[in-house]
Protein backbone atom coordinates (compact mmCIF):
# COMPACT_ATOMS: atom_id res chain seq x y z
CA UNK A 1 0.00 0.00 0.00
CA UNK A 2 1.53 3.27 -0.86
CA UNK A 3 2.53 5.60 1.82
CA UNK A 4 1.58 8.91 -0.20
CA UNK A 5 -1.33 10.38 -0.03
CA UNK A 6 -2.65 11.97 -3.00
CA UNK A 7 -4.99 14.84 -2.58
CA UNK A 8 -7.47 15.90 -4.60
CA UNK A 9 -8.76 19.59 -4.57
CA UNK A 10 -12.66 20.17 -5.31
CA UNK A 11 -12.58 24.15 -4.53
CA UNK A 12 -12.92 24.95 -8.33
CA UNK A 13 -16.09 22.21 -8.44
CA UNK A 14 -17.28 21.73 -4.84
CA UNK A 15 -16.01 24.93 -3.04
CA UNK A 16 -17.78 26.66 -5.51
CA UNK A 17 -21.04 25.36 -5.14
CA UNK A 18 -20.85 27.22 -1.76
CA UNK A 19 -23.67 30.10 -1.63
CA UNK A 20 -21.59 33.36 -2.62
CA UNK A 21 -18.15 31.59 -3.80
CA UNK A 22 -18.90 31.98 -7.63
CA UNK A 23 -15.78 32.75 -9.37
CA UNK A 24 -15.46 33.92 -13.21
CA UNK A 25 -12.91 31.66 -15.78
CA UNK A 26 -9.93 34.44 -14.73
CA UNK A 27 -10.17 33.89 -11.11
CA UNK A 28 -10.68 29.69 -11.91
CA UNK A 29 -7.55 30.01 -13.70
CA UNK A 30 -5.63 32.06 -10.85
CA UNK A 31 -6.76 29.41 -8.31
CA UNK A 32 -5.71 26.45 -10.54
CA UNK A 33 -2.35 28.15 -10.80
CA UNK A 34 -2.05 28.51 -6.81
CA UNK A 35 -3.27 24.73 -6.76
CA UNK A 36 -0.53 23.70 -9.43
CA UNK A 37 2.23 25.70 -7.40
CA UNK A 38 0.87 24.34 -3.98
CA UNK A 39 1.41 20.46 -5.18
CA UNK A 40 -2.26 19.24 -5.00
CA UNK A 41 -2.23 16.29 -7.29
CA UNK A 42 -5.82 16.31 -9.18
CA UNK A 43 -7.63 19.67 -9.39
CA UNK A 44 -11.39 19.35 -9.79
CA UNK A 45 -12.18 21.67 -12.24
CA UNK A 46 -15.65 21.75 -12.50
CA UNK A 47 -19.05 20.59 -13.77
CA UNK A 48 -18.79 20.90 -17.63
CA UNK A 49 -22.57 19.84 -18.00
CA UNK A 50 -23.87 22.80 -16.02
CA UNK A 51 -23.23 25.44 -18.45
CA UNK A 52 -21.20 26.92 -20.79
CA UNK A 53 -18.83 29.26 -18.81
CA UNK A 54 -18.18 25.51 -16.43
CA UNK A 55 -17.24 23.61 -19.77
CA UNK A 56 -15.25 26.72 -20.50
CA UNK A 57 -13.41 27.10 -17.19
CA UNK A 58 -12.61 23.46 -17.56
CA UNK A 59 -11.34 23.16 -20.91
CA UNK A 60 -9.05 26.17 -20.57
CA UNK A 61 -7.61 24.82 -16.98
CA UNK A 62 -7.33 21.34 -18.25
CA UNK A 63 -4.87 22.75 -21.37
CA UNK A 64 -3.14 25.33 -19.23
CA UNK A 65 -2.38 23.04 -16.22
CA UNK A 66 -2.65 19.55 -17.62
CA UNK A 67 0.60 19.02 -17.74
CA UNK A 68 1.51 19.52 -14.50
CA UNK A 69 -1.44 18.14 -12.58
CA UNK A 70 -4.02 15.48 -13.46
CA UNK A 71 -6.86 17.87 -14.65
CA UNK A 72 -10.53 16.16 -13.14
CA UNK A 73 -14.49 16.83 -14.41
CA UNK A 74 -17.07 15.56 -12.76
CA UNK A 75 -20.26 14.01 -14.37
CA UNK A 76 -23.33 12.67 -13.62
CA UNK A 77 -23.70 8.93 -14.87
CA UNK A 78 -25.61 9.68 -17.95
CA UNK A 79 -24.17 9.94 -21.64
CA UNK A 80 -24.31 13.21 -22.28
CA UNK A 81 -22.84 14.48 -18.95
CA UNK A 82 -20.05 12.27 -19.53
CA UNK A 83 -19.48 13.52 -23.45
CA UNK A 84 -19.33 17.05 -22.09
CA UNK A 85 -16.87 16.27 -18.76
CA UNK A 86 -14.63 13.98 -21.63
CA UNK A 87 -14.96 16.88 -23.91
CA UNK A 88 -13.53 19.57 -22.14
CA UNK A 89 -10.72 17.50 -21.33
CA UNK A 90 -9.86 15.64 -24.51
CA UNK A 91 -7.00 17.69 -25.77
CA UNK A 92 -4.83 17.38 -22.57
CA UNK A 93 -2.29 15.27 -21.06
CA UNK A 94 -3.14 14.03 -17.74
CA UNK A 95 -6.83 13.87 -17.30
CA UNK A 96 -9.74 12.16 -15.16
CA UNK A 97 -13.85 11.73 -15.42
CA UNK A 98 -15.57 11.77 -12.11
CA UNK A 99 -18.49 10.20 -12.25
CA UNK A 100 -21.07 9.64 -9.31
CA UNK A 101 -24.92 8.08 -8.98
CA UNK A 102 -26.75 8.13 -5.47
CA UNK A 103 -27.00 4.59 -3.44
CA UNK A 104 -28.52 5.03 -0.44
CA UNK A 105 -32.07 4.27 0.08
CA UNK A 106 -32.78 7.58 0.71
CA UNK A 107 -31.83 9.00 -2.46
CA UNK A 108 -32.84 5.69 -4.70
CA UNK A 109 -36.20 6.67 -3.32
CA UNK A 110 -37.28 9.97 -2.84
CA UNK A 111 -34.70 11.33 -5.70
CA UNK A 112 -34.23 8.99 -8.15
CA UNK A 113 -36.96 6.32 -7.31
CA UNK A 114 -34.37 4.13 -9.08
CA UNK A 115 -34.30 -0.29 -7.13
CA UNK A 116 -31.09 -1.12 -6.59
CA UNK A 117 -30.12 -3.34 -9.45
CA UNK A 118 -31.16 -0.28 -11.96
CA UNK A 119 -28.82 1.77 -9.69
CA UNK A 120 -25.84 -1.28 -10.49
CA UNK A 121 -26.61 -1.08 -14.11
CA UNK A 122 -26.33 2.63 -14.83
CA UNK A 123 -23.20 2.55 -12.68
CA UNK A 124 -21.37 0.04 -14.87
CA UNK A 125 -22.85 0.96 -17.88
CA UNK A 126 -21.64 4.75 -17.42
CA UNK A 127 -18.33 3.40 -16.30
CA UNK A 128 -17.56 1.57 -19.50
CA UNK A 129 -18.89 3.93 -21.59
CA UNK A 130 -16.77 6.94 -20.26
CA UNK A 131 -13.49 4.22 -20.17
CA UNK A 132 -14.33 3.18 -23.27
CA UNK A 133 -14.58 6.87 -24.42
CA UNK A 134 -10.97 8.06 -23.07
CA UNK A 135 -9.68 4.68 -24.75
CA UNK A 136 -9.80 6.09 -28.07
CA UNK A 137 -6.91 8.09 -27.58
CA UNK A 138 -4.18 6.28 -28.56
CA UNK A 139 -1.92 7.35 -25.52
CA UNK A 140 -4.40 6.70 -22.68
CA UNK A 141 -3.62 3.33 -21.74
CA UNK A 142 -5.52 2.77 -18.47
CA UNK A 143 -8.54 5.42 -18.56
CA UNK A 144 -8.53 7.39 -15.48
CA UNK A 145 -11.83 6.62 -13.91
CA UNK A 146 -13.72 7.63 -10.99
CA UNK A 147 -16.72 6.75 -9.37
CA UNK A 148 -18.68 8.23 -6.02
CA UNK A 149 -21.75 6.07 -5.23
CA UNK A 150 -22.98 9.45 -3.33
CA UNK A 151 -24.02 9.19 -0.20
CA UNK A 152 -22.18 5.94 0.79
CA UNK A 153 -21.90 6.70 4.38
CA UNK A 154 -26.05 6.14 4.01
CA UNK A 155 -25.84 2.80 1.99
CA UNK A 156 -26.63 -0.37 2.90
CA UNK A 157 -23.15 -1.68 3.33
CA UNK A 158 -24.03 -5.23 1.22
CA UNK A 159 -24.95 -3.13 -1.55
CA UNK A 160 -22.38 -0.99 -1.12
CA UNK A 161 -20.01 -3.49 -1.51
CA UNK A 162 -21.99 -4.68 -5.09
CA UNK A 163 -22.47 -1.35 -6.52
CA UNK A 164 -18.23 -1.11 -6.10
CA UNK A 165 -17.12 -3.96 -7.16
CA UNK A 166 -19.23 -3.89 -10.42
CA UNK A 167 -17.98 -0.72 -10.91
CA UNK A 168 -14.25 -1.87 -10.72
CA UNK A 169 -15.35 -3.96 -13.21
CA UNK A 170 -16.28 -1.99 -15.50
CA UNK A 171 -13.56 0.10 -15.29
CA UNK A 172 -12.89 2.59 -12.24
CA UNK A 173 -9.80 3.16 -10.98
CA UNK A 174 -10.87 5.08 -8.05
CA UNK A 175 -13.51 4.09 -5.84
CA UNK A 176 -15.01 7.48 -3.77
CA UNK A 177 -16.78 6.88 -1.00
CA UNK A 178 -18.47 10.16 0.03
CA UNK A 179 -20.31 11.08 3.36
CA UNK A 180 -22.40 13.23 1.22
CA UNK A 181 -24.68 14.95 3.82
CA UNK A 182 -21.97 14.99 6.96
CA UNK A 183 -23.37 12.17 8.66
CA UNK A 184 -20.91 9.61 9.23
CA UNK A 185 -18.29 9.60 12.46
CA UNK A 186 -14.92 8.99 12.38
CA UNK A 187 -15.09 5.34 13.62
CA UNK A 188 -18.65 4.54 11.52
CA UNK A 189 -16.44 5.46 8.47
CA UNK A 190 -13.45 4.06 9.46
CA UNK A 191 -16.22 0.70 9.53
CA UNK A 192 -16.99 1.21 5.78
CA UNK A 193 -14.08 1.66 4.20
CA UNK A 194 -12.65 -1.56 6.19
CA UNK A 195 -15.88 -3.27 5.22
CA UNK A 196 -15.43 -2.47 1.20
CA UNK A 197 -11.85 -3.58 1.83
CA UNK A 198 -12.87 -6.88 3.50
CA UNK A 199 -15.49 -7.95 1.07
CA UNK A 200 -14.65 -6.37 -2.46
CA UNK A 201 -12.85 -9.32 -3.79
CA UNK A 202 -11.31 -6.69 -6.57
CA UNK A 203 -10.64 -3.56 -4.23
CA UNK A 204 -7.32 -4.01 -4.90
CA UNK A 205 -7.23 -3.06 -8.21
CA UNK A 206 -8.46 0.32 -7.25
CA UNK A 207 -7.54 3.74 -4.82
CA UNK A 208 -9.96 4.47 -2.33
CA UNK A 209 -11.03 7.80 -1.64
CA UNK A 210 -12.64 9.84 0.63
CA UNK A 211 -15.12 12.89 0.50
CA UNK A 212 -16.51 14.19 3.47
CA UNK A 213 -18.62 17.41 4.48
CA UNK A 214 -18.62 19.33 7.35
CA UNK A 215 -22.35 19.35 8.47
CA UNK A 216 -21.26 17.76 11.95
CA UNK A 217 -17.95 19.50 12.50
CA UNK A 218 -16.10 15.69 11.55
CA UNK A 219 -15.34 16.12 8.27
CA UNK A 220 -10.94 16.37 8.51
CA UNK A 221 -11.63 13.54 11.41
CA UNK A 222 -13.58 11.34 9.00
CA UNK A 223 -10.98 11.72 5.80
CA UNK A 224 -8.18 10.89 8.33
CA UNK A 225 -10.16 8.17 9.63
CA UNK A 226 -11.06 6.63 6.19
CA UNK A 227 -6.55 6.74 5.77
CA UNK A 228 -6.03 5.03 8.48
CA UNK A 229 -8.84 2.17 6.89
CA UNK A 230 -6.62 1.93 3.91
CA UNK A 231 -7.92 5.19 1.99
CA UNK A 232 -4.95 6.64 -0.18
CA UNK A 233 -7.15 9.65 -1.58
CA UNK A 234 -8.26 12.55 0.14
CA UNK A 235 -10.79 14.72 -1.35
CA UNK A 236 -10.93 18.38 -0.10
CA UNK A 237 -11.09 21.99 -0.28
CA UNK A 238 -8.83 25.15 0.10
CA UNK A 239 -10.77 26.54 3.90
CA UNK A 240 -13.15 24.02 3.82
CA UNK A 241 -15.29 25.39 1.20
CA UNK A 242 -18.29 23.30 0.24
CA UNK A 243 -21.62 22.58 -0.15
CA UNK A 244 -23.71 24.34 3.30
CA UNK A 245 -21.05 24.01 6.22
CA UNK A 246 -18.20 22.55 3.99
CA UNK A 247 -15.91 19.98 3.04
CA UNK A 248 -12.61 18.62 4.89
CA UNK A 249 -10.19 21.44 4.94
CA UNK A 250 -7.10 20.68 2.47
CA UNK A 251 -4.71 22.68 5.04
CA UNK A 252 -5.97 20.79 7.94
CA UNK A 253 -5.68 17.20 6.71
CA UNK A 254 -2.55 17.95 5.01
CA UNK A 255 -1.07 19.29 8.04
CA UNK A 256 -2.68 16.62 10.60
CA UNK A 257 -0.62 14.09 8.45
CA UNK A 258 2.60 15.96 8.63
CA UNK A 259 2.47 16.77 12.12
CA UNK A 260 0.89 12.91 13.12
CA UNK A 261 3.56 11.52 10.75
CA UNK A 262 4.58 9.05 13.67
CA UNK A 263 0.63 7.99 13.80
CA UNK A 264 -0.28 8.18 10.41
CA UNK A 265 2.87 6.66 8.42
CA UNK A 266 2.14 8.64 5.11
CA UNK A 267 2.53 12.19 3.90
CA UNK A 268 1.70 14.29 0.66
CA UNK A 269 3.40 15.96 -2.19
CA UNK A 270 2.33 19.31 -0.88
CA UNK A 271 4.41 22.72 -0.45
CA UNK A 272 2.71 23.15 2.75
CA UNK A 273 4.60 26.60 2.76
CA UNK A 274 2.29 27.91 0.52
CA UNK A 275 -1.01 27.38 2.55
CA UNK A 276 -1.59 30.76 4.08
CA UNK A 277 -0.70 32.25 0.40
CA UNK A 278 -3.21 29.98 -1.01
CA UNK A 279 -5.77 29.96 1.89
CA UNK A 280 -5.72 34.04 1.47
CA UNK A 281 -5.71 34.12 -2.47
CA UNK A 282 -9.55 31.45 -2.35
CA UNK A 283 -10.80 33.86 0.16
CA UNK A 284 -10.71 37.12 -1.97
CA UNK A 285 -12.01 34.99 -4.97
CA UNK A 286 -14.92 33.76 -3.55
CA UNK A 287 -15.18 36.51 -1.26
CA UNK A 288 -15.16 33.79 1.88
CA UNK A 289 -13.49 35.35 5.03
CA UNK A 290 -11.38 32.73 6.75
CA UNK A 291 -12.45 33.07 10.58
CA UNK A 292 -9.57 34.48 12.91
CA UNK A 293 -9.35 31.23 14.91
CA UNK A 294 -9.42 28.76 12.04
CA UNK A 295 -6.59 25.80 12.15
CA UNK A 296 -3.96 26.31 10.17
CA UNK A 297 -4.78 29.84 8.01
CA UNK A 298 -6.67 31.62 10.26
CA UNK A 299 -5.30 35.23 11.87
CA UNK A 300 -4.87 33.77 15.09
CA UNK A 301 -3.60 30.20 14.26
CA UNK A 302 -0.45 31.32 15.90
CA UNK A 303 -1.10 33.94 18.04
CA UNK A 304 -0.37 33.67 21.75
CA UNK A 305 -1.85 36.10 24.61
CA UNK A 306 -2.15 34.39 28.42
CA UNK A 307 0.79 35.02 30.48
CA UNK A 308 1.60 31.11 30.91
CA UNK A 309 1.86 30.41 27.12
CA UNK A 310 4.03 33.55 26.67
CA UNK A 311 6.15 32.78 29.33
CA UNK A 312 6.27 28.63 27.65
CA UNK A 313 7.11 30.23 24.34
CA UNK A 314 9.95 32.35 25.37
CA UNK A 315 11.51 29.41 26.88
CA UNK A 316 10.71 26.84 23.97
CA UNK A 317 8.26 27.74 20.95
CA UNK A 318 7.26 23.64 21.30
CA UNK A 319 5.56 24.03 24.76
CA UNK A 320 2.48 25.68 23.00
CA UNK A 321 3.27 25.36 19.37
CA UNK A 322 2.65 21.99 17.00
CA UNK A 323 3.87 23.08 14.24
CA UNK A 324 5.95 26.19 12.86
CA UNK A 325 4.49 29.13 11.72
CA UNK A 326 7.29 28.94 8.87
CA UNK A 327 5.82 25.59 7.67
CA UNK A 328 2.56 26.67 6.72
CA UNK A 329 3.87 30.09 5.34
CA UNK A 330 2.40 32.31 7.78
CA UNK A 331 2.68 35.40 8.19
CA UNK A 332 2.66 37.89 10.98
CA UNK A 333 3.09 41.45 11.54
CA UNK A 334 6.95 42.07 11.54
CA UNK A 335 7.74 45.59 10.89
CA UNK A 336 10.04 45.59 7.69
CA UNK A 337 9.52 49.27 5.97
CA UNK A 338 9.53 52.58 6.28
CA UNK A 339 8.76 55.34 3.64
CA UNK A 340 12.23 55.77 2.65
CA UNK A 341 12.86 52.05 1.61
CA UNK A 342 14.27 51.38 -1.57
CA UNK A 343 12.81 49.36 -4.22
CA UNK A 344 15.91 46.66 -3.54
CA UNK A 345 14.92 45.83 -0.16
CA UNK A 346 11.31 45.91 -1.02
CA UNK A 347 11.71 43.35 -3.61
CA UNK A 348 13.63 41.25 -1.52
CA UNK A 349 11.24 41.26 1.20
CA UNK A 350 8.46 40.06 -1.26
CA UNK A 351 10.80 37.33 -2.35
CA UNK A 352 10.91 36.35 1.44
CA UNK A 353 7.31 36.38 1.94
CA UNK A 354 7.30 33.52 -1.13
CA UNK A 355 6.03 35.62 -4.39
CA UNK A 356 7.11 35.96 -7.74
CA UNK A 357 5.84 39.03 -9.50
CA UNK A 358 6.89 40.83 -12.90
CA UNK A 359 8.15 43.77 -12.99
CA UNK A 360 5.21 45.44 -13.86
CA UNK A 361 3.06 44.55 -11.00
CA UNK A 362 6.05 44.77 -8.87
CA UNK A 363 6.37 48.99 -9.72
CA UNK A 364 2.97 48.67 -8.54
CA UNK A 365 2.98 47.25 -5.52
CA UNK A 366 6.06 49.49 -4.75
CA UNK A 367 4.41 52.37 -5.78
CA UNK A 368 1.10 51.06 -3.39
CA UNK A 369 3.52 50.85 -0.21
CA UNK A 370 5.42 54.36 -0.72
CA UNK A 371 1.76 55.92 -0.79
CA UNK A 372 0.87 53.95 2.17
CA UNK A 373 4.01 54.82 3.85
CA UNK A 374 2.59 58.55 3.72
CA UNK A 375 -0.46 57.80 5.32
CA UNK A 376 1.23 55.50 8.30
CA UNK A 377 4.33 54.91 9.94
CA UNK A 378 5.56 51.71 9.51
CA UNK A 379 5.05 48.92 6.75
CA UNK A 380 4.34 45.22 8.07
CA UNK A 381 4.58 42.13 5.93
CA UNK A 382 0.51 41.79 6.18
CA UNK A 383 0.18 45.27 4.73
CA UNK A 384 2.53 44.05 1.66
CA UNK A 385 0.85 40.79 1.05
CA UNK A 386 -2.48 42.85 1.07
CA UNK A 387 -2.07 44.63 -1.59
CA UNK A 388 0.22 42.24 -3.79
CA UNK A 389 -2.58 40.30 -3.65
CA UNK A 390 -5.06 43.19 -3.90
CA UNK A 391 -3.30 43.80 -7.10
CA UNK A 392 -4.22 39.84 -8.21
CA UNK A 393 -7.89 40.82 -7.61
CA UNK A 394 -8.01 43.35 -10.06
CA UNK A 395 -7.04 42.79 -13.05
CA UNK A 396 -10.27 43.17 -15.19
CA UNK A 397 -11.42 45.69 -17.25
CA UNK A 398 -13.28 48.22 -15.11
CA UNK A 399 -16.22 50.03 -16.90
CA UNK A 400 -15.73 52.41 -14.17
CA UNK A 401 -12.90 53.70 -11.59
CA UNK A 402 -12.83 55.83 -8.47
CA UNK A 403 -11.90 59.32 -8.75
CA UNK A 404 -12.87 60.50 -5.46
CA UNK A 405 -15.52 59.90 -2.44
CA UNK A 406 -16.81 62.13 0.10
CA UNK A 407 -18.57 61.42 3.07
CA UNK A 408 -20.51 62.72 6.07
CA UNK A 409 -22.61 62.00 9.03
CA UNK A 410 -23.56 61.86 12.58
CA UNK A 411 -25.86 62.57 15.31
CA UNK A 412 -28.51 65.02 14.26
CA UNK A 413 -27.43 65.20 10.93
CA UNK A 414 -28.26 63.51 7.28
CA UNK A 415 -25.77 61.21 5.75
CA UNK A 416 -24.26 62.55 2.71
CA UNK A 417 -21.99 61.29 -0.09
CA UNK A 418 -20.40 62.85 -3.04
CA UNK A 419 -18.90 60.20 -5.55
CA UNK A 420 -16.90 60.75 -8.84
CA UNK A 421 -16.53 58.01 -11.09
CA UNK A 422 -14.34 57.91 -14.57
CA UNK A 423 -16.11 55.93 -17.13
CA UNK A 424 -14.00 54.14 -19.64
CA UNK A 425 -14.31 55.25 -23.12
CA UNK A 426 -13.74 54.31 -26.97
CA UNK A 427 -11.61 57.05 -27.46
CA UNK A 428 -9.49 56.80 -24.69
CA UNK A 429 -10.45 59.80 -22.83
CA UNK A 430 -12.45 59.14 -19.55
CA UNK A 431 -16.01 60.14 -18.85
CA UNK A 432 -16.54 62.20 -16.02
CA UNK A 433 -19.20 61.01 -13.67
CA UNK A 434 -20.62 62.98 -10.66
CA UNK A 435 -23.39 62.27 -8.23
CA UNK A 436 -24.52 62.99 -4.71
CA UNK A 437 -26.79 61.20 -2.76
CA UNK A 438 -28.29 60.50 1.25
CA UNK A 439 -28.45 57.33 3.28
CA UNK A 440 -28.59 55.27 6.46
CA UNK A 441 -25.23 55.95 7.07
CA UNK A 442 -21.99 57.63 5.30
CA UNK A 443 -21.60 53.87 3.53
CA UNK A 444 -25.20 53.57 2.90
CA UNK A 445 -24.83 56.46 1.03
CA UNK A 446 -21.54 55.90 -0.61
CA UNK A 447 -23.11 52.97 -1.89
CA UNK A 448 -26.45 54.83 -3.00
CA UNK A 449 -24.64 56.89 -4.74
CA UNK A 450 -22.50 54.34 -6.90
CA UNK A 451 -25.91 53.01 -7.54
CA UNK A 452 -26.53 56.12 -9.14
CA UNK A 453 -23.88 56.62 -10.85
CA UNK A 454 -24.00 53.65 -12.75
CA UNK A 455 -26.75 52.84 -13.20
CA UNK A 456 -26.60 49.33 -11.59
CA UNK A 457 -29.50 48.78 -8.47
CA UNK A 458 -28.15 46.20 -6.26
CA UNK A 459 -29.17 44.60 -2.79
CA UNK A 460 -26.60 44.47 -0.48
CA UNK A 461 -25.88 40.87 1.49
CA UNK A 462 -22.76 41.04 2.83
CA UNK A 463 -20.25 43.49 3.99
CA UNK A 464 -17.69 43.13 6.57
CA UNK A 465 -14.36 45.14 7.43
CA UNK A 466 -11.21 43.91 8.54
CA UNK A 467 -7.78 45.18 10.31
CA UNK A 468 -5.27 43.89 7.69
CA UNK A 469 -2.80 44.91 10.37
CA UNK A 470 -2.40 46.08 13.80
CA UNK A 471 -2.18 49.74 15.38
CA UNK A 472 -4.46 53.10 14.53
CA UNK A 473 -3.25 53.66 11.17
CA UNK A 474 -3.76 49.60 10.06
CA UNK A 475 -5.05 49.47 6.66
CA UNK A 476 -8.97 48.07 6.33
CA UNK A 477 -10.11 45.36 3.97
CA UNK A 478 -13.76 45.44 2.66
CA UNK A 479 -15.05 42.69 1.60
CA UNK A 480 -18.51 43.55 0.03
CA UNK A 481 -21.74 40.81 -1.54
CA UNK A 482 -24.10 42.17 -3.73
CA UNK A 483 -27.15 40.66 -5.17
CA UNK A 484 -28.34 41.66 -8.92
CA UNK A 485 -30.83 40.13 -11.53
CA UNK A 486 -30.76 36.63 -9.43
CA UNK A 487 -26.89 36.56 -8.96
CA UNK A 488 -24.21 37.16 -6.43
CA UNK A 489 -21.05 39.42 -7.12
CA UNK A 490 -18.65 40.27 -4.33
CA UNK A 491 -15.90 42.59 -4.25
CA UNK A 492 -12.54 43.65 -2.22
CA UNK A 493 -11.22 47.36 -1.33
CA UNK A 494 -7.99 48.24 0.78
CA UNK A 495 -7.38 51.85 2.39
CA UNK A 496 -6.84 52.90 5.10
CA UNK A 497 -9.61 55.33 4.80
CA UNK A 498 -12.63 52.66 5.40
CA UNK A 499 -15.47 54.73 3.15
CA UNK A 500 -12.41 54.15 0.23
CA UNK A 501 -12.38 51.19 0.57
CA UNK A 502 -15.78 50.63 1.23
CA UNK A 503 -16.61 52.69 -1.98
CA UNK A 504 -14.18 50.63 -3.72
CA UNK A 505 -15.03 47.37 -3.12
CA UNK A 506 -18.64 48.26 -3.58
CA UNK A 507 -17.72 49.76 -7.44
CA UNK A 508 -15.90 46.59 -8.14
CA UNK A 509 -19.06 44.26 -7.74
CA UNK A 510 -20.90 46.51 -9.79
CA UNK A 511 -18.34 46.68 -12.46
CA UNK A 512 -18.19 42.38 -11.96
CA UNK A 513 -22.37 43.10 -12.59
CA UNK A 514 -22.00 45.36 -15.57
CA UNK A 515 -19.77 42.75 -17.17
CA UNK A 516 -21.61 39.42 -15.59
CA UNK A 517 -18.03 38.79 -14.31
CA UNK A 518 -18.07 36.07 -11.43
CA UNK A 519 -22.08 36.13 -10.85
CA UNK A 520 -24.13 32.74 -10.54
CA UNK A 521 -27.05 31.75 -9.97
CA UNK A 522 -27.79 28.84 -7.48
CA UNK A 523 -27.18 25.42 -10.36
CA UNK A 524 -30.12 22.26 -9.81
CA UNK A 525 -27.01 20.35 -10.33
CA UNK A 526 -25.25 18.83 -7.28
CA UNK A 527 -22.24 16.76 -6.86
CA UNK A 528 -20.94 14.18 -4.17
Amino acid sequence: MSDTITIFDTTLRDGEQAPGCSMDTDEKMQVAQALVDLGVDVIEAGYPIASPGDFDAVQRIARRFGSQSTICSLARCRKEDIDSAWGALQDSEKVRVHLFLATSPIHREFKLKMAEDEIVRRAVESVKYCADLMSKRSDIKIPNVEFSPEDAARTELDFLCQVVEKAIDAGATTINIPDTVGYATPTHYFKVISHLKKHVPNIHKCVISTHCHDDLGMAVANSLAGVEAGARQIECTINGLGERAGNAALEEVVMALKTRGDYYGVGTKIQTTKLCNTSRLVSKMTGMTVQRNKAIVGQNAFAHEAGIHQHGMLQSRSTYEIMRPEDVGYIGESLVLGKHSGRHAFRDRVTKLGYQIDDETFEKVYQGCTALADKKKSIYDADIIAIIENQSTTQMVETWSLASVHAFGGTGTIPTAAVELHQASGDGQPVVLRDAATGDGPIDAVFRTLERLTGISATLTQYEVKGVSGGQDAQGEVLVEIEHDGKTYHGTGLSTDILDASARAYLQALNKARGGMGGRAASPLKGV
